[in-house]
C-alpha cells in the first residue's frame, strides 16, 4: 500500500476524534492499533454516524474492529490449513 493512502487514512481519523472534542493523540494512537487503511476508515465512519462521547466508548469500538480483523485472519488460515489438509488426502503425500 502507498504511503499517502496510510498518512490520508490517519488524518481523517484524526480530524473526526477532535471535532468530537477528544485529542488529535488519541487519533494518532487508534490510527496505530487499527493497523490498516481500510481499518482506520471504518472506525472515521463509526465516528462520524455515531459520535460517541466518551473515549471508552471509541477505544472499545477500535477493539472490536481489531477482533474481527483478526477473527478473519484466523479463518482464513484454518481455510488454507484445510484445503492443503483435504488436497494431502485426495493425492497423497507425493
Amino acid at each position: 500500500m502507498d504511503r499517502s493512502e496510510w498518512k490520508e487514512a490517519r488524518d481523517q481519523l484524526v480530524e473526526a476524534v477532535t471535532q468530537l472534542g477528544f485529542p488529535k493523540e488519541l487519533g494518532m494512537e487508534m490510527a496505530k492499533n487499527l493497523g490498516s487503511p481500510k481499518a482506520i476508515d471504518r472506525m472515521t465512519t463509526y465516528l462520524h454516524y455515531v459520535k460517541p462521547k466518551s473515549v471508552e466508548v471509541m477505544v472499545d469500538e477500535m477493539i472490536s474492529i481489531c477482533s474481527e480483523i483478526e477473527a478473519w485472519r484466523q479463518k482464513k488460515k484454518a481455510e488454507e490449513a484445510n484445503s492443503a489438509y483435504n488436497d494431502m488426502l485426495f493425492n497423497g503425500l507425493d
